[in-house]
Order: C-alpha cells, then structure tokens, then sequence
C-alpha cells in the first residue's frame, strides 16, 4: 500500500506534491535545491563544457539535417559542420588578435591625448577651485573678517630617478615556454571538452532523445514528445535568430566605426555583437572600451559622442523594432527573471554563465511548462502573465484599485468589443467574487468596497463609449439598425436579481444592449412586488432579461421573479440571463427540474444576438 492511499485512509491530506508517487515535501524541497546549487558550483569545471556542447548542438542540428538531407553520410555530415562551425571560431579568435595587435602600435600616442584631456580637466577642476577661494575671501571681507591667506605656492616635486631594468643572467627557456604555454592550457582543454562534448552530442542526439523519453516519462510518450520537440525548436529558433541578429548588429557596428575613423572596427564590433548575448547590459559592456578608445583616438570630444550615440540608436533600433518583428520575445522570460538568472549564473559559473544564462533559463521555462511538477518555474520565470485577466480584474477590485482597473479597461477595449471585454473579464471577476461570497470569505466592508469600485468602473466606462457607440450606431447602415420600436427607451428592460452583485451584471447587460442601439434599461427588482412600491412604466417593454449571477441566487428565488416578470409584463418575452455558470455548481438543472421553461443566456454576446433576432 502505497503511502498516499495511507493518507487517503487515514483522512490526511499529503503536504507536497507527488512525483512519480514520492512525496516531496518543503524541507525536502530546499535541501533538493541545496544540493544541485552545490553541485553546479564545484562541478563548474565538467558541467560548462557540457553545457556549451549541448546548447552549440542546438545550434547546429539544423545544418546537420540540411547536409543529410543532401544525402551526406551522418558522420561525415556533423564531422563537417563541427569542423566548419570551430573554424569560424578559432578564424573570429584570430582576426581580434590581429585587430588587437594593430591597436597595441598606437598606445604610446593614445596614451598621450589622454593625459592632455586629464590635464585639461584638471586645469577647469583648478580655475573653479580659485573662483571659489576669491567668492569666499569677498565675502569674509564684507562682513569685516580677514581675508583668508593664500596658499603658499607648492614646490615642484623632484625628480624622480631613473629605474634600472634588471638583466635576467641564465634565464631557462623551459621557463618562458612554461610562463606563456600554462594561461592557455585551461582554455585550450576546455574547447577540446566541448569539441568532443558536441561531436557526441550529434552523431548520438537520437538515442540520447530515445533515453530521456525513457528516463522521464515512458508511460506518457506523446506528452514527453511534445514537451522535448518544443524545447529543441525553442532553443534552436532563439540561437538561431539570436546569432544572426547580433552577427548583423556587430557587422553594423563594424561599419558605423570604420566611418567614424575609429581605429580597429572590426575588434569593436566582434566585442559587440558578442556582448549582446549578454541581457541587458551586454551593449553597455562592449560599449565602455570602445567610448574610451574614441576619446584617446582624438583631442576634441565628438568621436566618442558620436560613438556613444551609434550604440545607443543601434541598440534602441534592434532591441525595439528589429526583435519584435523578427521573432518577437522568443525567449518567453520576464525582465526580471533574465536579471536574476544573470546573477545567478554568473555567481555559479563567471563570465561563461553570464553568456549562457538566457538559454538555461529558457530551458527552465520549458520544463515548467511541460512538467507539472515543475509549473512554478514558468510562474516565476516566464513572461507570460500571472494571473488570468478575471483574476486581476478581482484583485484589483479588492485592493480598491480604481485606477488600475479603468486601465486594464483601456486595454482590453483596445482590442475587443464592450461585449467581449464584459463576458471575457468583467463577468468572470464577478462569479470570482460570487464563489468567495457563497464561501463566507467576503466580510460585508469588503463587499461593499468591491461593489463600489466595479460600479465606478461601469460608469466610467459609460462615459467613455457613450460618444464611440453614438458615432458607430449612426454610421451602421440601416439594415444594421435595431427597428425604431427597439430603439425606444425601456423596450429591453433588466432587471437584477436578488444577489449582492446581480445588480452590477445588469448594468453591464444594459451597457451592451444601448451600445447598439437598443433602448435597454435597468429596473430594480421592487418593480415586480405585487405592492408595486415603485411605479414604472414597462408597457414599452418588448423584451424583459432577469440578470443573475450563478450562485448568488436560489432556484425558489429566480422562479418567484421570472413569475412575477410574466404578470408585470404579459407582452414582453422573458430571458433568463444567467451569467458564467460554475458547470460544478450551476442552478440551471435544477431551475429545469423546476419546470422553468424560459430562454437561457450564459453571456452577453448571447444577448445580444437574441436581441437582434426578435427584433428583425
């Protein structure tokens, strides 16, 4: 017996969630956590080379396949391709050496111009000094102190003496080999690792895809398949598009530089379009020695404005019109968690992290969105939105975020009609509240600060579409026109039923069904009393809609209503507008078990479509 059915039996709830029938729970979870951080950390020096060969196989896959669809052997395909891709590498590694040995020629007279520039700002720094010292002695001599004593004159230093430059008597050859071959091992040996890593790593990509499917999920092959199809083309398609775009942005670089007379443009442009896998800050980190070889290259300052500023357009044009309509945000990552992902690995891993901190996380985000253990890393990571447009609809009603919700308003109107946005959001954050209410978990402030906030919204919205939905009923043809009996006010009347927020659905019905020309109003509930405490005149009504909010209502309830509404309104036709049912929980079975017989709406799209109907 397995120990959830001991907690089952027992009336326990297990405390964490289940992974192939172990139950992880949150100490387990941390210490978990603990141990891959550590592992990551003092295994850096195995897992980076792996990690570069797999994600530079990503990148490479595609032209593998393109060679063996060409009818390449597959050894002689991912042979080549890896020999082509490091040969462009080590040719990228030689020509910044070559562009770094022309620079290091003119340090001597770059070296020059600097100290003339520095000793020009201090020469300004000393002028404002002066001025200061004479403003103060002014002022010390009109309120009839003495003038402060000028400094005495600083003497010249001496000069310094010459430094003699030791002679090494019998230096050992072995030791100089030694002294410029050892810095270059540990990078040497590392690109040998990943050589051999990715060689593997493609000539071996479908038996290693053949055991992870067997590894993490046998006994669901379609999901397991999809979830590591689309990690591979998400991967592949962002170093792909990535590679090529920052391949352009240096090349522009290049050629901005070389226009501007920067000396080496090509080394500064390697350097950019290599820091812009960086996030964020890679533009910056190519950016400084560049601005500082602009302001050494030339006395005055408008080569290193004018390269400050080729950076910054560039970047400003890539990073928001390029990308966007390139690929869009491939990576799918949220601003925040690129940050902090950055900082991560750099910690774990240095610079190489930094380099690679946007793909793992990527990695990341797949695996949470495939992985139903692991959904909280696409909350945290991705850049998809927390919550649901109705979850932020309530919770903004419940923080009394006017504001905010006459923005999220905005938004959604921009692309959706006042009947979409009301079904899609309003009326879904009203059966949130609704489910909270029927729950007890709604104290009656809360309610009526929740209440408040929605009805504000409503009017503003009013206010808003008022003048659109003028211009757009009277620009409709008049086919599209609702008959003039229609058009009259109180020939749609809704009515809200006895819940605490059928009210607010009401005047939503009511907004939609005038927002197209129909002469809707709302009308309190008293109106169907056999007391008729309120006088109304419902003679003009065509069409009568009893608005209620699933949950908020009894089935006796809305019976005794739409009764009522039958006898008020002999002439009309009844609806039952019966917003957003729980399929859980909705009274419409038993308001059929009942005996009601009436037309059933569940949004006002539905409505509205049934208006148009009757009146045509």
């Amino acid at each position: 017996m397995s120990a959830a059915q001991d907690d089952a039996e027992a009336g326990t709830t297990p405390k964490g969630p289940l992974i192939r029938g172990v139950q992880v729970t949150g100490p387990a979870a941390l210490n978990a956590a603990a141990v891959i951080v550590a592992a990551l950390y003092f295994g850096r020096e195995l897992l980076v080379p792996l990690v570069l060969a797999l994600l530079l196989a990503f990148v490479l896959a595609p032209a593998v396949g393109l060679l063996q669809r060409a009818r390449v052997p597959h050894v002689a395909a991912v042979l080549f391709t890896v020999l082509l891709a490091f040969a462009v590498i080590f040719g990228v590694g030689a020509v910044v050496g070559g562009q770094a040995s022309q620079l290091s020629t003119g340090l001597p007279r770059y070296e020059t111009i600097i100290r003339d520039k520095l000793s020009s700002l201090a020469v300004g720094g000393a002028i404002v000094e002066r001025l200061n010292g004479t403003l103060q002695n002014l002022v010390r001599s009109m309120a009839g102190a003495a003038p402060e004593p000028a400094a005495p004159p600083v003497p010249a230093p001496a000069a310094a003496p010459v430094a003699t430059v030791p002679t090494l008597d019998g230096s050992s050859a072995i030791v100089v080999v030694r002294s410029v071959v050892e810095p270059l091992l540990g990078p040497l040996a590392t690109a040998g690792i990943v050589i051999v890593f990715l060689i593997f790593a493609l000539l071996y990509r479908e038996d290693l895809r053949d055991r992870l499917v067997r590894l993490l999920g046998r006994q669901d092959l379609h999901r397991t398949i999809l979830a590591m199809n689309d990690a591979a083309q998400r991967l592949s398609r962002y170093f792909l598009f990535q590679l090529a775009l920052n391949v352009g942005f240096g090349a522009f670089i290049t050629g901005g530089l070389w226009l501007l007379g920067l000396p080496s443009p090509l080394l500064w442009g390697i350097l950019a379009g290599t820091m812009r896998f960086v996030p964020f800050i890679g533009t910056f980190i190519a950016l400084a020695p560049t601005v500082l070889l602009a302001l050494a290259v030339v006395p005055g300052w408008s080569l290193a404005l004018s390269v400050l500023a080729l950076f910054i357009i560039s970047d400003l044009i890539v990073g928001q019109v390029v990308e966007p309509l390139l690929y869009g945000h491939s990576t799918g990552l949220s601003p925040m968690a690129v940050i902090v992902a950055a900082a991560f690995w750099t910690f774990l891993w240095g610079p190489i992290g930094l380099l690679l901190s946007t793909p793992l996380t990527v990695c990341f985000v797949v695996l949470g969105h495939h992985v139903e253990a692991m959904a909280f890393l696409e909350v945290m990571l991705s850049d998809r939105p927390p919550l649901q447009p109705e979850e932020t609809f309530y919770q903004r009603a419940l923080e009394g975020d006017a504001r905010a919700l006459l923005g999220q308003a905005r938004v959604q109107l921009g692309t959706a009609s006042l009947a979409e946005y009301y079904d899609r959001v309003a009326l879904r954050g009203l059966s949130l509240a609704q489910t909270d209410l029927s729950q007890d978990l709604l104290e009656f402030e809360r309610l009526e600060a929740i209440h408040q906030q929605i009805a504000s919204l409503l009017k503003a919205i009013a206010t808003i579409d008022a003048a659109h939905s003028e211009s757009v009923v009277s620009a409709r043809p008049a086919s599209a026109q609702p008959a003039s009996d229609w058009a009259e006010d109180g020939s749609v009347i809704v009515v809200p039923s006895r819940g605490q927020l059928d009210d607010l659905a009401a005047d939503m019905t009511a907004q939609v069904l005038r927002s197209y020309g129909f002469g809707a109003r709302v009308e309190p509930n008293a109106v169907l009393s056999a007391s008729r405490k309120i006088q109304t005149d419902l003679s003009q009504a065509k069409l009568c809609c009893l608005s209620v909010l699933d949950g908020g209502s009894t089935v006796s309830g809305v019976q005794y209503l739409l009764s009522r509404m039958r006898r008020a309104m002999p002439d009309a036709f009844v609806v039952l507008g019966l917003w957003h049912g729980d399929r859980n929980r909705t009274i419409l079975p038993s308001l059929r078990e009942a005996g009601v017989e009436e037309t059933v709406v569940t949004s006002l799209q539905e409505i509205l479509a049934f208006c148009k109907a009757r009146q045509a």
